[in-house]
């Protein structure tokens, strides 16, 4: 007689551990089985991500870049543009409801809300967005035309980095001739969009590594996404490096964990309910081969930036405090390319900045401090820097508030912890330009993003004291995390858009630009009051630049008593100089506080009037003139 099959409990660790694990949690022991929800019908997940994609298509073309005012893009963006952002925060969060059977559904909105975000400039702009960005764009065709690298030759506008640090824009000249453009600006402007998805799957690696809870990861996502508003992921070095910085780091924290360093962290008692349990332990001859693995990364990484190689060895030797990653060899062999790199290839500036340490070393007020050389001024430029200020805290502090209170996650999580605090010692040693605080800001950035959401997503099947507890944090959750996130919605608008009127430039003055430097003779000097304007350093492998409002306040106030007098001091004997004013650099050196109100147009009437300079063209966006040199 054939024995009868005693039915699989669905019990312990049977059935329901498994539907469990999947939807990022493990239930208490002896739970028993839970009915199964119906899910929701596809199309009611799909319909909150549609409606907004349309509404943000029908606000496209209604925003008038054009014509920008005191408050940038904030004052032209159409309602239906709000409305979609709103509608898209919306589908995001009944997204999460499904994350843990379905986390394609939170995926597609982050990358909806990416392109609602970041993709009008692209679709929309009829010219580069950020005028400065047109130098790498200059680095590019300079390296397509000569076909060689000039590493230690003097150039001005502080351009020899670029050629000191080239592996960006060699690739960049490969995606020219490649995709068959003139030059790198056909792209330029996708290049936020771009990075942003790639970062997108190692920011759900690297969150991975520590939680299960596919709510936390893809709340984290978003986070990032709206809080990473510094402005540092257009075609530049520094988004390129990041990423491979990013990519590296997540396969440290996942490949890198030496044996018998995990310890309690794999009692699922001791962790958080959304916890994931360490990696598995590799040997010493598998994490040999994963460092030959990431070598090309980190020669890509040191051949294209000169920041983000430090920060890459500051943050794997931060690991080394932890248990799990005390990995000399790693570090050893990051800290060896980095060097020889710095002291080849990179040489003149390594030896430049290690002079400047000197008086930076221990200044951590003025490492610290933003890079204005004045204040911000205007109603837009003043309302991005207090939205940047806001931004920050509104990350920061729902990241502490779960340091402090989901401890057991930051117990299996500390790895995170520990890389995103890395960079902050690095305001004692050198300001970066007035750049580090950004720079500090962005590298903190995805740790910070992963414990915010960790305060605001609370841990399925968490214990609680009493089921009223349960209750009241549920219903704290409920209404938390919506209102934080329509808040970092409303705080990303102003700091990224808040100064468009300086990252937008007509394609007139763009012309005129060029038509101007492309007549000066070999050798010429390029005058202008800053270089934040468009193909600024076209050609600046056979031109001398000076930016000479790129000082304090205090010093271009002296300037603006006689600034012919001032500039014609300036200009080497017998040499032809050039001095360009255009639109963008009165909008920039008004919103930056380089010059007091009205000081550019007084500059440059007093220089059109001033027997010491020509005029050779003027046009609405700008005028250009030619400095009479008494040796001609």
């Amino acid at each position: 007689m054939q024995q009868q099959r005693v039915p699989t409990p669905v019990t312990g660790s049977g059935v329901l551990p498994a539907v469990a694990r999947a939807e990022g949690h493990r239930p208490p022991a002896g739970a028993g089985a839970r009915p199964r929800r119906r899910p929701p019908l596809p199309g009611l997940a799909w319909l909150p991500l549609l409606l907004g994609l349309a509404l943000w298509g029908y606000a496209l073309p209604r925003i008038g870049f054009r014509t920008m005012g005191e408050y940038g893009l904030l004052d032209r963006l159409p309602a239906a543009f709000f409305a979609a952002l709103l509608v898209l925060t919306c589908g995001f969060l009944l997204a999460l409801r499904r994350a843990g059977t379905a986390p394609w559904w939170p995926a597609a909105y982050c990358v909806g809300m990416l392109f609602a975000l970041k993709a009008p400039p692209a679709l929309l702009y009829d010219s580069v967005r950020y005028p400065w960005a047109s130098k790498h764009d200059a680095v590019v065709d300079t390296l397509l035309a000569g076909g060689e690298l000039r590493p230690h030759a003097p150039l001005s506008g502080n351009m020899a980095a670029y050629e000191q640090w080239p592996g960006f824009f060699g690739l960049n000249a490969a995606l020219v001739r490649s995709f068959g453009v003139e030059s790198a600006a056909a792209y330029l402007n996708w290049a936020p969009v771009v990075l942003g998805l790639l970062l997108m799957p190692v920011l759900v690696l690297l969150y991975r590594t520590f939680t299960e809870d596919w709510r936390l990861v893809w709340t984290g996502v978003w986070i990032y996404q709206l809080a990473n508003w510094v402005g540092q992921d257009y075609l530049a070095p520094q988004g390129f490096a990041y990423l491979l910085h990013l990519t590296v780091l997540a396969v440290v924290l996942r490949h890198f964990v030496l044996p018998g360093s995990a310890g309690r962290l794999r009692d699922r008692t001791f962790l958080d309910p959304a916890a994931a349990a360490v990696p598995p332990p590799t040997g010493r001859r598998q994490r040999a081969v994963c460092v030959l693995v990431l070598l090309p990364l980190l020669l890509a990484v040191n051949a294209s930036h000169q920041l983000t190689p430090v920060m890459l060895c500051v943050s794997l030797a931060a690991l080394l405090l932890t248990r799990r990653y005390r990995n000399y060899g790693l570090l050893a062999v990051a800290c060896a390319v980095m060097l020889v790199w710095d002291l080849t290839m990179g040489r003149p500036l390594f030896l430049e900045t290690l002079g400047t340490l000197r008086e930076s070393l221990g200044e951590l007020t003025r490492n610290s401090r933003p890079g204005y050389a004045g204040r911000l001024t205007g109603p837009g430029p003043e309302l991005a820097g207090l939205a940047n200020v806001l931004m920050v805290f509104a990350v920061a502090v729902p990241a502490a508030a779960a340091v402090l209170t989901r401890r057991r996650l930051v117990r299996s999580a500390l790895p995170l912890l520990v890389v995103s605090a890395a960079p902050l010692p690095l305001f004692t040693v050198n300001d970066y330009g007035g750049e580090m605080l950004f720079r500090v800001y962005l590298f903190g950035l995805p740790g910070a993003a992963f414990f915010a959401a960790a305060a605001l997503v609370p841990a399925a099947g968490a214990r609680a004291a009493s089921p009223r507890a349960r209750t009241v944090r549920r219903r704290i959750a409920a209404v938390a995390l919506p209102v934080w996130l329509v808040a970092l919605a409303a705080g990303f608008l102003p700091s990224y858009y808040g100064k468009e009127r300086m990252h937008y430039t007509p394609p007139a003055e763009t012309a005129l630009v060029t038509r101007s430097i492309d007549r000066a003779p070999e050798g010429s000097l390029v005058l202008a009051a800053t270089g934040s304007f468009p193909r600024a350093l076209h050609r600046y492998d056979r031109l001398e630049h000076w930016f000479f409002a790129e000082q304090e306040l205090p010093e271009n106030e002296r300037m603006l008593a006689d600034p012919a007098r001032y500039l014609d001091d300036g200009i080497p004997p017998g040499t032809r100089a050039y001095v360009i004013l255009t639109r963008t650099q009165d909008v920039y050196t008004a919103g930056e506080g380089l010059l007091p109100p009205g000081g550019f147009a007084r500059l440059r009437d007093t220089l059109a009037a001033s027997p010491l300079f020509t005029v050779v063209e003027e046009h609405p966006y700008g005028v250009v003139l030619e400095h009479r040199s008494p040796a001609r």
